[in-house]
């Protein structure tokens, strides 16, 4: 994700509701979200689809990872070898 640009990513909610498809249009050719303000203060983050579902990806791949570091340092691990055994009894191969 590109970095923000306080300049023109970050605008108050009104100005975002009277240029809404503008404002769409620039977060989507840009890739930066748009972070909406009210009364002064941050109030919701408008992000295109790819980027969301990107960073989801990103975060779930990164759980994944600390499930596994975890698991190996409990011990909880089998070899290579011993899986490679139960497929080929588990399948016959």
């Amino acid at each position: 994700m590109p970095p923000i640009r306080p300049s023109t990513d970050v605008l108050p909610v009104t100005e975002f509701r009277a240029n809404t498809s503008a404002m769409i249009e620039q977060m989507h050719s840009t890739g930066r979200p748009l972070i909406l303000t009210q009364h002064g203060r941050s109030a919701a983050v408008l992000l295109d689809p790819s980027v969301y579902e990107s960073l989801i990806d990103e975060i779930e791949l990164l759980r994944d990872l600390s499930v596994s570091e975890a698991q190996i340092a409990a011990g909880q691990v089998v070899s290579h070898d011993e899986v490679a055994r139960r497929m080929r009894e588990k399948y016959s191969l």
